[in-house]
């Protein structure tokens, strides 16, 4: 039998009166169960105001994790003036557990006559509400953080395999640069001709115009190894085809290969050329592994944005754009695993918003991670743009070309733990959270949705 001293156990209960303890005695039920026992399954109607005496009971997450964990004493279920009506997740026993259990009907007659009672249990609702809302959104930070370290890694790999491939490369090219230059140390050459030799290449590197389509290379490529093959500069056809993309690859023609046979003689022109492609291969891949540290640098920025490294914690000018770039640069690899097109329409005088830049990160990730999920894998589109209102709200916009939300669950996408993702792919938290960091300053979050477009617009105060 449930007693005085069972109760007295539950810390909120600690001034509540004898006989109002007793009257919970009195109208609730005495119930044991075993260990792994389905207490509710999701979206049963819950009816009770449970109170677990002895044992440990857990909500599972959709994908069969542990989310949250009860250890005797503590109080479940549905709660005074609670607008609890079904579990949004399953609730089930660890080990054999013993519970009190008093029926949702009775909560009105106990709100009436047991007010210390009623008083504890509303704190009891406030605090978990309060715990329950801390907790997920660290696990959705935790999810969204290892998205970005899964996507950053993907993105770092591209630039740093180059530096090393591009590293190793230029070791070996190196290391036939003597050869080279023993071959132009038996060349007649005047210092006037030298100087023209020199001139002439280092136009060319210093005057590199855009790249050519491939149709246009390989016509250049042929144009220039039908010229090297007349002047038999190199005995060897394969050496001839790699000095043809070495000077194809800058743009060099037939006119200039005239240019400079004219000015050092056909004598010269094998030691010329082989010590210029060896200037020019050495040149791209120096090229590409400062393109490819660049590449590393914008990341590193993109993620120091992101983070919002060594700012304060409080509020802010923030740019809404450069938020949304950042985030759009960490997520690079899942646009581009399904061919997504990303077009920006952002104002060039875009205002800021005073705001949480870490939130507001919060946000822009969830929003372009659901439309990512959301779109199908070839032909994607994701078009996101801002727009200021009357001078004081600044709209943007995320829209994609997927498939839709039906109608009939549009009103529920905001609802804690309500998911259209497949299990264990999304614990629902992420447009809850979302909808409470819009909130948290004081903007507004819509959703406008049909077959082939939706749009979720969010509406924040510029001095909010």
């Amino acid at each position: 039998m449930v007693t005085l001293t069972d109760l007295r156990a539950f810390p909120p209960f600690e001034h509540v009166p004898d006989d109002q303890l007793n009257w919970l005695i009195d109208h609730a039920e005495e119930a044991t169960y075993p260990a792994n026992h389905t207490l509710n399954k999701a979206g049963e109607p819950i009816n009770y105001l449970r109170l677990l005496l002895d044992g440990t009971i857990t909500i599972v997450e959709a994908g069969g994790e542990p989310l949250l964990e009860y250890r005797a004493p503590a109080i479940l279920g549905v709660l005074p003036y609670s607008r609890m009506t079904e579990a949004n997740l399953p609730l089930i026993t660890d080990t054999p557990v013993r519970t009190l259990d008093l029926h949702r009907d009775r909560l009105r007659d106990m709100t009436t006559s047991c007010y210390e009672l009623t008083a504890a249990l509303v704190q009891q609702m406030t605090d978990r509400v309060r715990n329950f809302t801390q907790q997920a959104q660290q696990e959705e930070k935790m999810a969204s953080l290892g998205r970005l370290s899964a996507g950053l890694a993907h993105e770092l790999n591209n630039p740093v395999s180059a530096i090393v491939r591009n590293a190793d490369a230029l070791k070996q090219q190196m290391r036939a640069t003597p050869e080279h230059f023993k071959a132009i140390m038996h060349l007649n050459l005047t210092d006037e001709q030298t100087d023209t030799v020199n001139e002439w290449l280092f136009d060319k590197l210093d005057h590199k115009t855009a790249p050519l389509s491939l149709l246009e290379r390989s016509s250049l490529e042929d144009d220039l190894t039908d010229w090297l093959d007349d002047q038999k500069v190199v005995a060897d056809g394969a050496e001839t085809a790699d000095l043809a993309v070495s000077l194809a690859e800058f743009r060099f023609s037939e006119a200039d290969l005239d240019f400079i046979l004219d000015r050092i003689g056909k004598q010269n022109l094998a030691g010329v050329l082989l010590w210029v492609n060896n200037n020019l291969i050495i040149e791209k891949l120096v090229v590409d592994i400062g393109e490819a540290s660049k590449r590393m640098a914008a990341l590193v920025s993109s993620i120091k944005s992101y983070t919002h490294m060594d700012r304060g914690g409080g509020k802010e000018a923030v740019h809404v754009g450069e938020g949304i770039q950042s985030t759009l640069t960490l997520l690079g690899h899942k646009l581009r695993a399904k061919n997504i097109a990303v077009t920006l329409n952002f104002p060039p005088e875009m205002p800021t918003v005073q705001a949480w830049p870490g939130e507001l990160n919060q946000v822009w990730t969830n929003l372009i991670d659901n439309a990512i999920d959301a779109l199908p894998e070839k032909g994607g589109t994701l078009t996101i743009g801002s727009h200021l209102e009357r001078g004081q709200f600044l709209y943007t916009t995320f829209t994609d070309n997927g498939s839709g939300i039906p109608e009939a669950i549009q009103r529920k996408i905001f609802d804690p733990f309500f998911t259209t993702k497949s299990v264990g792919k999304g614990t629902g938290l992420g447009l809850d959270i979302v909808q409470g960091v819009i909130r948290h300053h004081n903007g507004s979050i819509t959703v406008h949705s049909k077959p082939g477009e939706t749009t979720f617009t969010v509406c924040l105060p510029i001095n909010a």
